[in-house]
């Protein structure tokens, strides 16, 4: 048993609502969560309480039920989503006090395999469109929002197959106080450490005024970025509407910003498993012409890759471009953890789909039709994929023409 472990998720669960969410006096909490993250889940509600919330409200969800649902339930009863599932969430925003939410991840990565794939994806599509005027507070940092994880048995023995349930669940839960920084007994103390690396790589991207990153590997990646206008770089912290810091993903390792939607050209592979609807697709590639996706394959769910590159026009080109190195602390584990929270994490991803408004000066006060005037992608997906390699080279080429070295070997360089 790991030692201290009551003190620990304390800890664990302390971090993510009062640095993670960071809840204000008088917000709402909302706290999307598998049952099987009910442990967890009561913790972040006392300490959201502690921390002065006026409420916390939690929507459990059941992986075991959404399976029956999407195999057994008609597609048309499961695409029609009702308005009252906008407006749970958007009555809580336009609240006196508002609202900050709180996703917990414990997911089986096979939840939903070998089912109809076209059919997931279009279930999820579905609610995509449906909540897509609250995605807008999320996705404009409107409001504070944070993604953390917990094991689930099934989530835990897809991992470490060799071993006994609780001796798996006890070795991820191991690895999850690790990489996010739990471990030490002062979580607080070592994520201002870390935030001060990232911010200082942050503003040295920021300098160089990059139009472009070209990334390169053995696997075949050869692939150009150009970035959007006025596209800025971040990192893990962001600032909500009303001066609020807090931390969207609990852990994060990346520095990021926003291609332009139609300056992207080559190909590239993908590294790690993507994780899509409970289904896994492995070994993909997708090659680029003017910033779409002319071409991809994959070597397991390919049909998937297609429904989820079907999605909308934006969702064959990119809103992310993330460099993490090879020698993060997820990566450095040797586990693929088969999870986008943590696996994009521990190597440099892209995102299929919409770009974060943030991610280009003073977009978060910009129209839709000013965002893709500056090459911003529009898609009601964002989908991180991993393309980092342990030799991955990324040179960026500034707007005054030079070439500068960001990554050699998979790692900083600047």
């Amino acid at each position: 048993m790991i030692e201290q472990f009551d003190s620990l998720l304390a800890k664990y669960a302390d971090f993510i609502v009062r640095v993670g969410v960071n809840v204000q006096p008088g917000q709402t909490l909302i706290i999307a969560a598998p049952i099987a993250a009910a442990p967890l889940a009561r913790l972040c509600a006392a300490s959201a309480f502690d921390a002065g919330a006026r409420d916390v409200r939690v929507d459990w969800s059941d992986e075991a039920l959404t399976r029956i649902r999407m195999e057994k339930g008609a597609e048309e009863a499961l695409c029609d989503v009702k308005p009252y599932a906008l407006r749970s969430y958007l009555d809580y925003a336009e609240s006196e006090g508002g609202v900050c939410v709180l996703n917990i991840h414990a997911d089986d990565p096979d939840a939903l395999a070998g089912l109809d794939a076209g059919k997931v994806s279009r279930v999820s599509s579905a609610r995509r469109r449906a909540l897509k005027p609250w995605r807008s507070y999320t996705m404009n940092d409107r409001v504070q929002w944070c993604i953390a994880a917990m094991p689930s048995p099934a989530w835990a023995k897809k991992l470490f197959p060799d071993l006994g349930e609780a001796d798996a669940v006890e070795k991820l839960w191991g690895l999850i106080f690790d990489t996010c920084r739990v471990t030490g007994g002062d979580p607080v103390r070592e994520w201002q450490a870390h935030l001060a690396r990232l911010t200082d790589l942050q503003n040295k991207m920021n300098a160089l005024d990059l139009a472009s990153v070209h990334f390169e590997s053995a696997n075949g990646t050869d692939l150009t970025v150009g970035l959007a206008d006025g596209a800025v770089w971040e990192s893990a912290a962001s600032v909500s509407e009303k001066g609020v810091t807090f931390l969207p993903n609990i852990p994060t390792e990346e520095v990021f910003t926003a291609p332009h939607k139609d300056k992207v050209e080559g190909v590239v592979y993908g590294t790690k498993p993507y994780i899509h609807g409970g289904q896994t697709i492995r070994d993909f590639h997708v090659t680029f012409r003017h910033g779409r996706i002319v071409e991809y394959g994959a070597a397991e769910n390919e049909a998937l890759l297609g429904e989820v590159l079907d999605t909308d026009e934006g969702a064959r080109h990119i809103g992310e471009v993330a460099l993490v190195p090879a020698s993060s602390p997820i990566n450095r584990s040797g586990v693929i953890f088969c999870n986008t929270l943590f696996d994009e994490n521990a190597a440099c991803h892209i995102a299929f789909g919409a770009s974060y408004p943030g991610t280009t000066r003073g977009g978060t006060a910009l129209t839709e039709e000013q965002l893709l005037a500056r090459g911003m992608n529009q898609s009601l997906i964002h989908e991180d994929v991993m393309i980092g390699a342990a030799d991955t080279r990324i040179t960026g080429h500034t707007r005054d023409g030079r070439d500068v070295a960001i990554f050699d070997g998979g790692e900083w360089v600047l």
